[in-house]
């Protein structure tokens, strides 16, 4: 049976599920009464439903959010925990006998009918739902009744979640990176030697002594290009670098990701971050970062099978897209806002430093749009003329203000093609300038305030960040800010503390002196959503001058199934710990400025830490980014499968201007990858403690939080128009 089966046929334990619904019919004697009592279904959902909104009407504040009439930020942090199970009782009592696709499952329907199926179980004999399911509606009701208690953790208990994570400039962390550095070295020479890798650029002079050979490797570690050259491509490679130390299951698992040819790119560098045979003291630290090299199971068996999460980037010529944009191409820019979009260059940018396992562009990879082979991804004779074409899109568009360039990796670009990037923006940007100026106030154009570059290489390989890309990066922001543009941001992807060691300290560094704002996206991977952990990774960012940005849900397919940290762990992490990273409103003007003094922003942070009292500055936002609509946390739960996974109704984040198509698309639903019960059981196997979860439980409601001041665009000095050009009718 394969995992996709499995998913979907998960063993119903009777004795475990019989039990727990005594449990709940008996801690619940009403419940009982009513369904009991009910002679139909029908009958026994409005006997709740009387009783669930009459507790709520107790509470006028829920029961206006529950009919939005109050639905915003402020509404949402009011709830009372109570008010939140009235909530979702509510909701599932609404939806009862509503069936959604589920592309857990391929796209089959599945139902959520909660009640009936309580109702038909105490009525007829036997069970048909999971302990995972019982387990869910026995807290709901637990909360509902005021005994699941929610006790937010104090500070001295988030300084000891954030104590448990080393970062890599820990010195024994060091101290082991330093081994294995020695380790895939001697590794490296070995295979030289034999002959098994060859370069006519890299190779040992006749007569070298080993320790001459150990100093050339050495000197050779410093350059981005030695690590791309021989990159891990394949298992048993992989499997010799890390010392023989990777067993059998996982092996065969990568065997098997190779033969359907999933891609495999890792190179020495990031490799030297894993550790093997660790101490007691850092063992299990580094699992966010092995769980993003690692094909887990789901992702190999459903690898072919893999559909596209962004709908938007489905782009047929003259055919507005997802969110109602028409496009000039297929695959080079991606757009989903009316003042951002997306440059993916037709260079050596549309490949990445390494292969993240939980890649939101997988589905590109599976159709072999992206590769790493990056030879055949060099920029073509015709991509100067094909690069002003793209740019024209933005001259002429009313509302675009801001580029993202990113691939791929936006580094992975040679500096020479980088300098042309930014050389044709910067002409663009100025030609959009000056048609401004023929246009009189209120028809004016939005004219380009923000560049952004895309990359993880800070990160997967910060060799790359050389002395002539930072001069490439500090000349354009000044012929740039000459323009009026005035916002440089260099968003990288740290996804754990231990990913930021001496040699991407040291880039970051230089790209800050460069007078570019660093800011950091995570992915909320399983691992990297243990306690503390994202705190952890807040403070060391913060320590080294980067502002969080974005802290990312992973999309719920089944193919990321294993590395899904369900959506009410995102709640609860940004409610219980980012909380302590909160800025008073009286900053608001002090940080909206820090990417204008960049240079300093390390000591500006530092200062405002201290000023506010807090250990990190919470300036992320937890998101999910959803198909057509963007970025958002605004949802509600309106359903629950059999097996325990939630069903969650997603809203667009109504703070953030988008598309007007974007009113006419109807709402998402997703029903997530797995239970909250195989969450804390998959925590409990990182060798967690469930018990400090177990507020999750009560997580049901979301509403996206306000984006911090600093991510804001500066004002014009004149009336942009309110017409939208490259829109169409969805």
């Amino acid at each position: 049976m394969n995992y996709f089966s499995k998913l979907y046929r998960s063993s119903i334990s009777e004795d475990i599920s019989t039990k727990l619904l005594e449990v709940l019919l008996d801690e619940n004697p009403r419940l009982k009464q009513i369904i009991t009592n009910a002679a139909t279904p029908a009958e026994c959902l409005t006997g709740i439903r009387q009783w669930v909104e009459g507790e709520l009407r107790k509470s006028p504040h829920g029961y206006k959010f529950y009919r939005h009439e109050s639905f915003d930020r402020k509404a949402f942090e009011e709830l009372a925990w109570e008010d939140l199970a009235s909530l979702r009782i509510l909701e599932y009592i609404n939806h009862d006998g509503y069936e959604f696709e589920d592309l857990n499952l391929r796209g089959k329907m599945v139902g959520s009918k909660p009640f009936t199926q309580l109702w038909e179980e105490v009525h007829q004999e036997g069970t048909r739902c999971t302990p995972d399911y019982y387990e869910d509606i026995l807290k709901l009701f637990r909360q509902f009744r005021g005994e699941l208690i929610l006790e937010k953790p104090d500070l001295t208990t988030i300084t000891r979640w954030i104590n448990r994570w080393p970062d890599g400039l820990d010195e024994k962390i060091q101290v082991i990176r330093k081994q294995n550095k020695n380790r895939i070295i001697k590794v490296f020479i070995e295979k030289m030697d034999s002959g098994v890798i060859s370069s006519s650029k890299y190779f040992f002079a006749e007569g070298l002594t080993r320790a001459e050979k150990i100093a050339q490797v050495e000197k050779w570690w410093h350059k981005a290009k030695f690590h791309l050259k021989f990159a891990v491509r394949n298992p048993d490679d992989l499997n010799l670098y890390l010392g023989n130390s990777l067993d059998r299951d996982t092996m065969e698992q990568l065997y098997k990701a190779r033969d359907k040819g999933i891609p495999f790119f890792v190179n020495l560098y990031y490799l030297s971050l894993l550790n093997v045979n660790p101490s007691a003291y850092a063992e299990g630290k580094d699992l966010a970062i092995r769980d993003y090299v690692f094909y887990s199971k789901a992702l190999v068996e459903e690898y072919g099978h893999i559909v596209a999460w962004e709908k938007e980037d489905e782009v047929e010529p003259g055919v507005p897209n997802a969110a109602g944009w028409i496009l000039p191409g297929s695959h080079n820019i991606h757009r989903r806002y009316p003042e951002v979009a997306i440059l993916i260059p037709d260079t050596v940018g549309r490949a990445c430093g390494g292969l993240c396992v939980s890649c939101q562009r997988m589905y590109d990879f599976q159709r072999g749009n992206l590769n790493f082979n990056l030879d055949k991804l060099r920029p073509r004779e015709t991509w100067d003329e094909k690069l002003e074409r793209l740019l024209k899109y933005w001259e002429e568009d009313s509302q675009l203000r801001d580029i993202l360039i990113t691939g791929g990796d936006a580094l992975m670009s040679s500096n020479k093609s980088l300098e042309k990037i930014l050389t044709a923006v910067l002409k663009m940007a100025e030609r959009k300038i000056n048609a401004n100026k023929k246009r009189p106030d209120g028809k004016k154009y939005a004219e380009m305030q923000r560049i952004r570059l895309g990359t993880r290489l800070p990160v997967y390989l910060p060799q790359r960040i050389n002395s002539e890309l930072i001069h490439i990066l500090r000349d354009f922001k000044m012929e740039a800010s000459k323009l009026g543009i005035k916002q440089f941001f260099i968003q990288t992807h740290f996804e754990s503390p231990m990913e930021l060691t001496v040699e991407s300290a040291e880039g970051i560094r230089k790209l800050i002196s460069a007078g570019w704002t660093v800011t950091n996206q995570m992915v909320f991977t399983a691992a990297a959503s243990r306690r503390g952990h994202s705190a952890k990774l807040r403070k060391v960012m913060n320590d080294h001058g980067i502002i969080n940005y974005y802290t990312f849900s992973v999309k719920g397919y089944v193919e990321n199934s294993y590395n899904f940290a369900t959506n009410e762990r995102a709640i609860q992490e940004q409610l219980e710990e980012k909380a302590f990273g909160k800025i008073p409103k009286r900053y608001s003007k002090e940080i909206a400025k820090y990417s204008e003094d960049a240079e300093n922003i390390v000591e500006n942070i530092a200062e405002l830490r201290k000023q506010i009292g807090v250990p990190y500055l919470g300036t992320d936002r937890n998101v999910l980014n959803l198909p057509g609509v963007g970025k958002s946390l605004t949802f509600k739960t309106i359903g629950i499968t059999r097996f325990g996974r939630r069903i969650l109704e997603f809203d667009y984040d109504k703070i953030r201007k988008h598309s007007p198509a974007t009113e006419e698309l109807e709402k998402v639903i997703i029903i997530e990858s797995k239970s909250l019960r195989q969450y804390l059981l998959q925590l409990e196997e990182y060798g967690e403690d469930p018990e400090e979860y177990e507020s999750i439980w009560g997580y049901s409601v979301g509403v996206t939080e306000r984006p911090n001041p600093m991510y804001s665009y500066p004002e014009y000095s004149y009336k942009v128009t309110k017409e939208y050009t490259h829109l169409g009718e969805v």
